[in-house]
């Protein structure tokens, strides 16, 4: 909440904000990060200080970007970053120490893990959240894409399975079958996939 003009006034949300999962066991790292996530595009935020803690919490939700400091105290965190990378659509920065930098951005690369060296600046991670923003919207986009393509084909197995009991029970042609569907559909102002269904319903 921001003080102004006596008063409070209410956090501004963007349009769309990113749920974030912190993986540090660091006091002074989260005390640093916090101000460069502002609630009205950060929110929720979420903290956790082990591997095995964020693992439970993954299970519990998901998140559009995830940040882990290693090492934490149960592992140095690049499994976990390559585990969430394969397994979910967040975007992932590991932070690691300078001296194993090249060694863990080479094993963690090619799964689409971001990784950063520290020390590190508030400039410089302000610059990474940008990106993973950007990254989580292409991800986004990708999985839009992939629902409608699995949903296009879900339709026309729908519709082929409407078109054979309308084929078998009324004995139409396949062509028949195919116009009574669309034209029921449109109609009813309702989908082809919406109609193959009540006929399902009714037939089988």
């Amino acid at each position: 909440m921001a003080q102004g003009d006596g008063g409070v006034k209410p956090v501004v949300f963007q349009e769309r904000t990113y749920s974030v999962l912190i993986v540090s066991a660091s006091r002074n790292f989260n005390t640093a990060l916090a101000p460069l996530l502002p609630v009205g595009e950060f929110w929720p935020v979420s903290t956790v200080g082990s591997v095995a803690s964020a693992r439970r919490e993954l299970l519990e939700r998901s998140f559009d970007i995830v940040i882990i400091n290693a090492p934490l105290p149960d592992d140095l965190g690049s499994g976990l970053a390559v585990d969430i990378c394969a397994h979910s659509q967040a975007a992932t920065l590991l932070l690691v120490k300078s001296d194993i930098y090249n060694e863990v951005y080479s094993e963690v690369m090619e799964y689409g893990v971001f990784t950063l060296s520290k020390p590190t600046s508030s400039q410089l991670l302000k610059e990474y959240l940008k990106i993973l923003c950007t990254t989580r919207e292409r991800m986004r986009k990708l999985e839009g894409k992939q629902q409608t393509v699995e949903e296009k084909i879900e339709e026309i197995r729908l519709v082929n399975h409407a078109k054979w009991l309308l084929i078998e029970c009324l004995s139409m042609t396949e062509a028949e079958a195919q116009r009574y569907i669309e034209k029921q559909a449109m109609d009813a102002q309702i989908s082809k996939r919406q109609m193959a269904e009540n006929v399902i319903k009714t037939y089988e």
